[in-house]
């Protein structure tokens, strides 16, 4: 059998080394204990460091056939194997666990096999097709760090799902109308005095939002003027100003519309400009204006199915109790939507639009209820793509000084974070002294890649489950878990590999067959070897830090053989062609690990 290794053709015909593993040692326990059992009965993890060995086969499961201890049911196995496969050199056997030591020629033959693939661990298309939904914005403020967590999520994860095989679609649905967006509206109108973006230097999202906190603080001091004149519970004058501006846009006021218009607009520039700084794009946008409306058709073939029940006061709703829900409301009493009709709606929508297998809505932790009704009620409207919905959820993200306060203006913009990494990345290069080589230009730009690398790696090394904290300072530090550790290995790699051309190194050659390989070696040529499996695991999972840890560790091992091993002065000809070899791979994998994040690698640091 073939390893899938990636999309290319390789120049050597491998056998997938694990694969091989799992069927021999079903023919080893019908062989030995005539008994048949099924693969998944054949647990296969890569062996402990502390153990000799590359790949540890759990025996437990054959005591039984055998009527052996785990002990003896080893070491039958282990002689079974390394007598029938030539690729098992020897074995050992530690309290039941089979640790299996592949012989060098394999993973020899292997880094033959992948040397020359740039694209490394890209799988061949799976013929199917996924949506990923991220970011998803509120048109009255800029983007802040909550939302960089999500965007960065939403576009690691959509990257791994296409090394993974898959057709993405990316987008996003804006969430560009409500009462939210009225309150920015309406405090432009009394204190804006006509001034636009342009005429203010800011940059529109950051416009707009300075707007909503000016209506968040006259809100609060029309409050406390109301409640010193014992009228606490009566609605402020420009929270009704709010909700005249919402009646007029929903009955299409020309004036309102056109200042919602320009409103958003200005918004649009300013979220867009953010989105080139992150690297990320979308397929499609929808946006609330439009969507939501939908969903009334799904909730009336709903009621002619009895998946849904009426009150008598007119509104709709579901009974989920026996889903260990509650009963949801899905249309109000006048005819008008909630959220779940519009996104019953605007799910059958994107279907309509793009015949899409799975859909995956990347939302804060905050929404994990609302997202499991939404699943069933479309499992109950036998909606088509109804198994194929992920909520991939993720924790806050603090700062070292504590929580963000976005209605009172506390909020840390994305933009300005953007600005704090780089700063970092910047001091911490100046205070190394590492770029004085270079153009002022190239050491812009090279230090643009280090903090965006900082911070991007930093947010999702997390898994997304957990909430978080960001330290700016702490996400450039060449020395720890860190995005600019790893360009740094890459930049060592680059080094070496352009070292080995200006000395006019041909290292094109086979390898040598009787060389015999260092044991880190062996443990990265191993790394390499999972890589695509690491990718499947990743999109499987819905988890970039699955990606991110992989890189981590890839790095720490060729800095670790870096230090060990000498490369241009190794002992022999063949040792010096073995692993220029091994450092092109890992400058592959790596580069495409790190891609898969949305972090570029420099080529000089």
């Amino acid at each position: 059998m073939r390893s899938n290794l990636n999309k290319m053709d390789t120049t050597v015909e491998m056998i997938d080394i694990i694969a091989l593993i799992q069927d021999k040692v079903m023919e080893g326990v019908e062989h030995l204990y005539q008994e048949k059992i099924d693969r998944s009965k054949v647990a296969l993890n890569t062996t402990r460091k502390e153990f000799e060995g590359d790949y540890t086969v759990v025996v437990f499961p054959f005591t039984k056939a055998a009527k052996k201890g785990p002990q003896q049911v080893g070491e039958d196995l282990g002689q079974f194997l390394v007598e029938n496969v030539d690729q098992i050199k020897a074995f050992n056997v530690i309290k039941g666990f089979l640790n299996l030591v592949v012989d060098d020629a394999y993973w020899k033959q292997f880094l033959e096999s992948v040397v020359n693939s740039e694209d490394y661990g890209q799988h061949p298309s799976n013929g199917k097709k996924i949506m990923v939904e991220f970011s998803s914005p509120n048109t009255n403020k800029p983007l802040h760090l909550g939302h960089i967590r999500n965007i960065l999520l939403g576009w690691s994860c959509s990257r791994i799902f296409e090394a993974a095989g898959y057709d993405v679609i990316r987008t996003q649905i804006v969430n560009d109308r409500g009462i939210h967006i009225c309150k920015s509206m309406v405090a432009w109108q009394q204190f804006g005095n006509g001034e636009t973006p342009e005429s203010t230097g800011l940059k529109g999202d950051h416009f707009v939002g300075k707007y909503y906190v000016a209506y968040n603080n006259e809100d609060k001091k029309q409050k406390a003027a109301l409640e010193a004149e014992g009228k606490d519970k009566e609605e402020t004058a420009i929270m009704k100003s709010a909700r005249d501006l919402l009646q007029k846009w929903e009955a299409n006021d020309e004036e309102v519309r056109k200042l919602w218009a320009s409103m958003n607009g200005w918004v649009y520039e300013g979220f867009n400009a953010t989105y080139d700084k992150l690297g990320v794009r979308f397929d499609k946008l929808y946006y609330e204006s439009d969507t939501y409306l939908l969903g009334k058709d799904a909730i009336d073939k709903g009621l002619e199915k009895e998946v849904f029940y009426k009150k008598e006061d007119g509104s709709v709703w579901i009974d989920l109790e026996d889903a260990k829900l509650d009963h949801k409301l899905v249309l109000r009493s006048d005819g008008t939507s909630v959220y779940m009709t519009q996104d019953i709606g605007t799910a059958s929508q994107r279907y309509d639009d793009y015949k899409i297998d799975e859909m995956v809505y990347v939302v804060g932790d905050e929404q994990n209820y609302h997202f499991k009704v939404l699943f069933e009620i479309m499992k109950r409207l036998e909606a088509p793509f109804a198994n194929g919905l992920y909520h991939l959820s993720y924790g806050m993200v603090d700062l070292p000084t504590g929580r963000m306060k976005s209605r009172e203006g506390t909020v840390v913009d994305a933009d300005d974070l953007v600005e704090e990494v780089i700063a970092e990345a910047h001091e911490g290069t100046k205070e190394r002294g590492d770029l004085g080589a270079f153009s002022e230009e190239e050491q812009k730009e090279i230090i643009r890649k280090i903090g965006m690398a900082a911070l991007k790696y930093f947010i999702v090394k997390v898994n997304p489950q957990k909430r978080m904290v960001f330290d700016p300072k702490e996400s450039v530090d060449l020395q720890g878990n860190t995005g600019p550790y790893i360009q740094y290995a890459s930049v060592r790699i680059n080094g070496v590999l352009q070292r080995a051309a200006k000395e006019g190194l041909d290292f094109s050659g086979a390898i040598d067959p009787s060389l015999n390989l260092e044991t880190i070696e062996k443990d990265i040529l191993l790394q390499i070897y999972e890589y695509p499996n690491v990718v499947l695991n990743a999109a499987k999972d819905y988890d970039p830090s699955v990606i991110a840890s992989y890189c981590y560790n890839l790095a720490k091992n060729f800095n670790k053989f870096w230090h060990d091993h000498s490369i241009f002065n190794a002992e022999t000809e063949a040792e010096k062609i073995f692993r220029l070899k091994m450092s092109k791979i890992i400058g592959y994998t790596l580069k495409n690990g790190m891609d898969l994040l949305g972090i570029e690698m420099p080529e000089r640091m």
